[in-house]
């Protein structure tokens, strides 16, 4: 590719046109499929998702490509590379969760009954970054008021009159607020790890 021809796809990216972009993908796909193979193996089921997500952070960005600052190539490729950083940290986040799903699996109800507050679970076990891993996932999933509230009472360590007076509320609605929030963890984790009261409850 010339450089005048990459002045035009930069100038028809910059202005949304479609035939830009079936330019830049005839010009580059193949090449990117070759550089994200070889990162990813060349037997990977997720080098197309790769590419594809690629492709679609280039089209957000397009619009502030700099030709100075460097080639096409060399833009599209380092945008690749976030996208491939960022598969591998799905990847071991995945691979963390399963493997928190067979250590819980292999326990014996305990963290269950602690999490139905019918059991006190002792210090190993809360301490365990298997458990830390599933508690991050299900809060994960929780609104993002929930999900401050718990981590403040229980990460945090912060009392329910200093969250009272940070956000001018009143102790009453707060746990009122702590304890909706309690359950909806409980039915969220309940529902990731295999409780079927949870599974029953997310149906009604």
């Amino acid at each position: 590719m010339d450089e005048s021809q990459a002045r035009e796809i930069v100038r028809g990216l910059r202005e949304g046109r479609a035939d830009a972009w079936r330019t830049l993908y005839d010009a580059f796909a193949e090449r990117l499929w070759r550089g994200v193979a070889r990162l990813l193996g060349p037997h990977s089921v997720e080098i197309a998702d790769v590419v594809q997500e690629t492709m679609l952070a280039a089209a957000k960005s397009a619009r502030t490509f700099d030709d100075s600052r460097g080639s096409l190539w060399g833009w599209l490729w380092g945008i690749a590379r976030i996208q491939v950083a960022l598969h591998f940290r799905k990847q071991q986040r995945r691979d963390q969760l399963r493997h928190a799903g067979d250590w819980l699996t292999a326990g014996d109800g305990q963290i269950g009954r602690w999490i139905d507050g019918t059991d006190a679970a002792p210090p190993a076990l809360l301490e365990a970054a298997e458990l830390a891993t599933l508690v991050r996932a299900a809060l994960g999933e929780l609104s993002d008021d929930y999900e401050l509230l718990l981590t403040a009472v229980y990460l945090d360590g912060e009392s329910v009159a200093r969250i009272a007076q940070r956000e001018r509320s009143t102790e009453t609605a707060v746990r009122s607020r702590l304890a909706r929030a309690r359950e909806a963890f409980r039915r969220t984790f309940g529902r990731r790890h295999g409780d079927p009261a949870a599974d029953a409850e997310a149906c009604k």
